[in-house]
């Protein structure tokens, strides 16, 4: 299936090894603290930040799902995109955390992986044309 992701400029930041796991397909929802009524594709970045905390939730999704994860993951840019079809309390997903701190589940449709681009995150949605962050409420459906 093609996709026109190109002309998509609204991204979400999220770290790795998680940015991996959802544009090659195997992690199907983002934990997130708060909600969102956007819906359509959205191009995912990958966060600077990759210490302990982050090989160590690697080990465990291999271990747990025996899911091959690159050692060198590409960090501070755009990896892929997906589509956010729903957002949700409850799952069935094995990735849902449901907990009081990540209560919504951005359920995520056809990832796909897109050359690595460099480009500077922030929080929320942002635009990586350069203009300002905006709110998930501010983005048409």
């Amino acid at each position: 299936m093609k996709h026109n992701w190109p002309s998509v400029t609204a991204a979400l930041s999220i770290r790795q090894p998680w940015a991996w796991l959802i544009v090659n397909g195997f992690k199907d929802i983002e934990n997130r603290s708060w909600r969102t009524e956007f819906r359509g594709r959205v191009l995912i970045h990958a966060g600077k930040k990759y210490g302990k905390e982050e090989r160590a939730i690697a080990e465990a999704a291999q271990r747990e799902f025996g899911i091959d994860i690159p050692e060198a993951l590409d960090l501070g840019g755009i990896v892929g995109g997906v589509e956010i079809v729903d957002c949700v309390t409850e799952s069935e997903s094995k990735w849902f955390e449901g907990t009081e701190h990540h209560p919504y589940g951005f359920v995520l449709e056809t990832p796909v992986v897109l050359p690595f681009r460099p480009v500077t995150g922030r929080l929320g949605f942002f635009n990586v044309c350069g203009e300002k962050s905006f709110l998930a409420r501010e983005v048409a459906r």
